[in-house]
């Protein structure tokens, strides 16, 4: 799977099809996809970085869908426990998955700048971290991995 996040794209075709796939998934799967829960994925899929949960909550707001904290956060466990969103803890706030409906493992690129957010994927067992893990007998059910850095845009522009 390729990053996505920093490179240059039709962003209203990433948009469309990221709410297809998700609409896809969830009709093929008995799951419920609100309106709610569809225009917070929509509200995260318009950006590339992080966005807090009040961020999503006043533009669910503004379009007449919810006042209440509870409203972005049902919205965005659901998204996030079917793998439709990420949390990013390093930032406290959540990113649409670029990869919806695939098993993997992101990695979050996280640019220290414009907070813009790129994934990509490893595989946890493999590489240094797979070592280290199976060095001390221990075995990897979850990993997380959020790097800092700079984006192109950014690093582009650093003295």
């Amino acid at each position: 799977m390729e990053p996505i996040g920093f490179e240059s794209h039709d962003h209203n075709n990433c948009i469309k099809d990221g709410l297809d796939a998700v609409a896809g998934y969830c009709a093929a799967n008995r799951l419920q996809f609100t309106p709610v829960r569809r225009r917070a994925l929509e509200i995260l899929l318009q950006q590339h970085r992080a966005m807090g949960a009040y961020e999503i909550l006043d533009q669910l707001r503004k379009d007449g869908l919810g006042s209440q904290p509870p409203v972005a956060y049902r919205a965005l466990d659901f998204l996030i426990s079917h793998g439709f969103a990420h949390k990013i803890e390093h930032m406290n706030g959540f990113v649409a998955c670029t990869h919806p409906g695939h098993d993997h493992t992101p990695v979050f690129l996280i640019c220290r700048e414009c907070d813009a957010v790129a994934e990509t994927h490893a595989e946890p067992s493999h590489g240094l971290l797979g070592r280290a893990a199976s060095e001390t007998g221990f075995t990897i059910e979850q990993a997380v991995v959020e790097v800092l850095g700079l984006c192109p845009n950014c690093g582009d522009s650093a003295p």
